[in-house]
């Protein structure tokens, strides 16, 4: 069964999870994710913009309630859409189930957004490797407070559906040489490949084992990524490795659901936040949005309605746009299949209309380099990515003077030291890592009564 857990498994034979029917389990997995302690540190730790700049932005914990809200827009609008298939109806997630699946997310992401992440795969690229995602499976599966050894002991069909890249570390891993002496300055070459690490293989084994042997072969299957020979050659220079030749080919169907409700969050609610805080300028827009536009999408059937909107003085009047606009974007997606498969779960996608998706790419594209990509956000994520760095170099060598006792006694009964001082960095707060840091490295802070 899709609602067993892993502290219950047994021998079993898949079994469709009917949307009607009885959802307690779903929703024990929700209230499961909302009362942990990885859940609460989300609402102090990078969205885009650095914690601390201003209150009214979003952080890590709003944007997974925002995910969990529009995939539960989708699953209503696809129930709607498809009536009288109960082919499909039987399999679109619940609101419990994908609302678990939105909320968890990014119970992974460590501290200082992706600068944290690249930090500490730097460190761990040789020992399994360190991805936010991964991080995730990790946390719901093993590190979780609900059970000793299952972590949140979350059931099978929302782990799957967390599961956004089915594959090992080590198999899709492409770094470049090691670099040495000063090169920790720039370690954008150990961005980690999108993966799960390979301490979690027995979890995959166990998530994947319902499907049949055929469907597991190629839920498994990598791909390699259509990026251009220049552009890798490009970022391969940059960044010290070959970026992106292989990756997971296939996902779930709640997956698939969450992946566009994150990236509709992404790229309208982080655009939300940069026209609110004046990151981003009318002029900019014009050139880069406006004048890019395809004839048919929402914005280039009313372009002063947006302009106009957006750029106002009013809150109101920015969120009325804003709305419409995620409005189009779940109203543009339907249901796919994948004919290769024959589970259902794997078989089932969702997908966005070309016109819809190509608006989303321009908004996000245009969110990258305008606020993201801008110097003073990126200056705030070096500094982040430098303190972690930092912290870990120090915990590693001193690890019976500064872990605390309880993770330092995981660490003397571990089989992999690195991977416990990896856990206890990657769950730390933005706040958490900057108070750590100047209390071990600035002389006039820090006290005896400072809880580690």
């Amino acid at each position: 069964m899709w609602q067993e857990r892993r502290r219950y498994s047994t021998g079993y034979e898949p079994k469709a999870f009917n949307s009607d029917s009885d959802d307690s389990q779903a929703q024990r997995d929700r209230a499961r994710i909302i009362h942990s302690a990885s859940f609460r540190k989300l609402q102090s730790k990078t969205q885009v913009l650095g914690i601390g700049e201003s209150d009214f932005y979003r952080t890590r914990l709003t944007h997974s309630m925002e995910v969990a809200q529009i995939g539960s827009g989708i699953c209503e609008k696809l129930r709607e859409n498809y009536r009288g298939r109960e082919d499909y109806l039987a399999w679109i997630p619940s609101l419990s189930q994908i609302e678990a699946i939105g909320l968890a997310h990014d119970l992974g992401h460590p501290p200082f957004g992706h600068g944290g992440e690249v930090a500490l795969n730097s460190f761990m690229y040789n020992h399994g490797g360190f991805e936010g995602n991964g991080q995730t499976l990790r946390i719901v599966s093993k590190l979780g407070e609900y059970s000793p050894e299952q972590g949140l002991d979350l059931t099978r069909r929302t782990m799957l559906g967390l599961l956004k890249y089915p594959v090992l570390h080590q198999e899709v891993a492409d770094y470049a040489a090691a670099p040495s002496g000063g090169a920790s300055l720039n370690i954008d070459g150990f961005k980690p490949p999108k993966c799960i690490h390979d301490d979690e293989a027995d979890i995959l084994a166990w998530l994947i084992a319902p499907l049949p042997e055929k469907d597991r072969e190629q839920f498994r299957a990598c791909v390699v990524s259509k990026q251009s020979k220049e552009q890798d050659k490009e970022q391969g220079k940059v960044q010290g490795r070959d970026k992106g030749k292989r990756k997971a080919a296939h996902k779930s169907f709640d997956t698939s659901i969450m992946e566009l409700a994150d990236d509709i969050s992404y790229g309208v609610h982080d655009l939300e936040d940069a026209l609110a805080l004046k990151l981003v300028t009318f002029q900019q827009w014009q050139d880069e949005v406006i004048n890019r536009l395809q004839d048919d999408n929402i914005i280039a059937g009313d372009v002063d309605f947006y302009n106009t909107r957006l750029f106002s003085e009013c809150n109101k009047a920015r969120k009325h746009a804003i709305s419409r606009l995620i409005g189009y974007l779940i109203h543009s997606i339907e249901i796919t299949e994948k004919t290769a498969f024959e589970q259902p779960l794997l078989r089932y996608q969702v997908t966005m209309s070309p016109q819809a998706s190509a608006l989303l790419d321009l908004l996000k594209g245009f969110v990258i380099k305008n606020v993201i990509k801008r110097p003073e956000v990126q200056v705030l994520e070096y500094k982040g990515q430098q303190m972690i760095l930092r912290l870990f170099e120090v915990l590693q060598e001193n690890p019976k003077r500064l872990l605390p006792l309880a993770v330092y006694q995981a660490y003397e009964q571990s089989g992999d030291q690195k991977r416990v001082i990896c856990d206890y960095v990657a769950g730390m707060s933005d706040n958490d890592a900057t108070k750590l840091y100047h209390k071990l490295f600035t002389p006039q802070m820090g006290s005896i009564f400072d809880r580690l």
